[in-house]
């Protein structure tokens, strides 16, 4: 009873029954905010639109729905583009429609991006599609070669058109907006509303009716918020000690870009760690090939940026990494709720460059959360951990093969002058050179973060603690709320 209520709901918006469909299959439950507000517009009405929603809200459904819902399938000419702001969400957004429309009448639909053989796309257009995603870059490009056609265009969607001006596309678009009929409809999708988006609503957009979605960005209650304060060149040193002092944790690790995802996770593979990467760079076999192996529990940590790791779920994560913090709180939020699901705890640490330590007071202060400070652990508290491990598997060993009698007694002669302690010793020596621990120092930066309701006393403690013992995870608290 209650699973057909659920599909009334959708029913209750004027999508069609293969969208349904697809929904059923899919298990969603209820329409978002976003949703409810722009699919009944976007399905029957002839006005531009502006709908304003943080990321993770279902924007991609939100108007991705109505448009299967109004392309004409028997007409071959492009009638839709999507302008994305980057790779990985253009080809995020194809995979959903191309998911969404699979009940629908055959609508083409291709993603164009930088970052991949032109050659190829240029073929891919040669045939009909209906719908193009594209990032404004190579979509431009694609424009000067010929080789797309916006003349009959009837549906622009802009989707985070805020990023895309973050990013530096405002002349891409004009000059692409340029390119199409005044007839169509144009549906902007943003979280936010500066200036620049004001100006390209008022130049391009006639009298859109606007749906704006109360920021509901609440962080999981169930997440404690750490931080490190780290200088830049120690961050890798810092988060392999970070992982070392858990060894049975797993999470993801969020990186600024590309380029540092995969630096980090080679770095991370290199020193013995278990771990890969998910980019924009990556075919879509090779990302499935990745995600397999880390639900399978083959990999400790999945190294991401903010956009590849877009639809990943994975249960029993138990740390959240921030290699770099993010720009946006939104963004704060999605990365941390990959952890501490289905009633878990989970913990989200923040690797913060002194420069940085203001942005933790922004956080705090727009996502109502408090962060606790931790003292990266010194190379004691490394080698204490590791080589109790070690330890622990010399004791658990189980003989395998048999040992020559000739074998035991020649290593029996060669230790014979040695003491118990001083073989220990020995081993010791050898397990921590091995191992890399022998030149461990202390990396915690000198600058201490005060909430702003703390004196500069908190920077004379610091650096008193730091001339004590450490300890693994030393805590140093934050302000009370």
């Amino acid at each position: 009873m209650q699973h057909t209520h659920t599909l009334d709901s959708f029913r209750q918006l004027g999508l069609s029954q293969e969208v349904i469909k697809v929904i059923e299959e899919q298990g969603f439950t209820d329409p978002t905010d976003i949703q409810r507000q722009s699919v009944p517009f976007l399905l029957g009405d002839d006005r531009d639109f502006i709908g304003l929603a943080q990321t993770g809200t279902g924007k991609t459904a939100a108007f991705g729905w109505p448009l299967l819902e109004r392309i004409e399938s028997f007409d071959g000419c492009t009638q839709a583009l999507i302008l994305a702001p980057t790779r990985e969400l253009g080809q995020q957004i194809a995979q959903q429609l191309d998911l969404f429309g699979k009940y629908l009448d055959h609508i083409n639909i291709l993603a164009v991006y930088g970052g991949a053989p032109i050659s190829r796309q240029i073929k891919a257009l040669r045939q009909p599609q209906h719908i193009i995603i594209a990032t404004p870059g190579r979509l431009l490009d694609l424009i000067n070669r010929k080789s797309v056609n916006l003349r009959r265009l009837r549906f622009l969607v802009l989707d985070e058109a805020d990023e895309m001006l973050n990013m530096g596309f405002k002349e891409d678009l004009d000059k692409i907006l340029s390119y199409t009929p005044a007839s169509k409809l144009t549906w902007l999708f943003s979280a936010t509303m500066p200036r620049e988006i004001r100006q390209i609503v008022k130049t391009y957009m006639r009298n859109p009716i606007e749906a704006k979605i109360k920021d509901k960005n609440q962080v999981n209650v169930n997440i404690a918020h750490k931080y490190v304060i780290v200088r830049r060149g120690d961050k890798v040193e810092a988060l392999k000690r970070c992982m070392d002092v858990e060894p049975n944790m797993r999470g993801v690790i969020f990186c600024r870009t590309r380029r540092d995802a995969k630096d980090l996770a080679e770095n991370l593979l290199v020193k013995g760690y278990g771990a890969d990467a998910i980019h924009g760079d990556l075919s879509q076999q090779q990302r499935d090939r990745v995600m397999r192996r880390f639900r399978s529990q083959e990999l400790q940590v999945l190294v991401a940026t903010d956009v590849a790791a877009r639809g990943i779920d994975v249960d029993d994560l138990t740390h959240v990494f921030h290699f770099s913090l993010p720009d946006d709180k939104s963004y704060y939020t999605h990365r941390s709720g990959r952890t501490a699901r289905a009633g878990k705890t989970g913990m989200s640490i923040a690797f913060v460059d002194p420069a940085e330590k203001r942005r933790l007071h922004f956080l705090e202060d727009r996502l109502h959360i408090t962060f606790e400070q931790l003292l990266i652990p010194s190379g004691k508290d490394i080698a204490s951990i590791r080589i109790e491990q070690a330890c622990m598997q010399l004791l658990d060993a189980r003989s395998k093969g048999k040992i020559h009698g000739e074998v035991l007694e020649r290593a029996l002669l060669l230790f014979g002058n040695l003491s118990k302690e001083e073989l220990v010793k020995k081993w010791l020596s050898t397990e921590m050179e091995r191992m890399g621990l022998t030149d461990s120092k202390d990396i915690n930066a000198s600058i201490f973060y005060n909430s702003k309701s703390k004196s500069s006393r908190g920077k004379r403690k610091h650096r008193g603690a730091q001339r004590g013992k450490s300890k693994p995870w030393k805590k140093k608290k934050g302000r009370k709320r």
